[in-house]
């Protein structure tokens, strides 16, 4: 997957399109990835790859839709451990995820 997420980038760049990247950075507790996880974010909100899915992946989906507009890089931490509606919930750790715009 690492190799696809890599063509996809290099896609963009040469199309001259920006994406923003989203790396897991770090873990702590049972989380639905690991570090190094990745998750390309086009400009229209499509996305490539994926860091968990869920309320978590959602909540980076923003920053990263927020990172167009601003360019700045960013930590998001995704908290996992407060309940959340339904039974199927098997997560409990937290997430830092590097958000970056790549570029033009």
């Amino acid at each position: 997957m690492q190799d696809e997420i890599y063509r996809e980038i290099a896609g963009a760049m040469e199309r001259g399109e920006s994406v923003v990247l989203a790396t897991v950075a770090r873990t702590r507790g049972s989380t639905p990835r690991k570090t190094g996880a990745k998750m390309v974010v086009r400009r229209d909100g499509t996305f490539f790859g994926t860091i968990g899915g869920g309320c978590g992946e959602a909540e980076v989906w923003q920053e990263a839709m927020d990172a167009f507009g601003d360019g700045r890089a960013r930590i998001v931490t995704v908290d996992l451990t407060e309940p959340t509606d339904g039974e199927d919930k098997i997560c409990g750790g937290i997430m830092d995820v590097f958000v970056e715009r790549l570029g033009a």
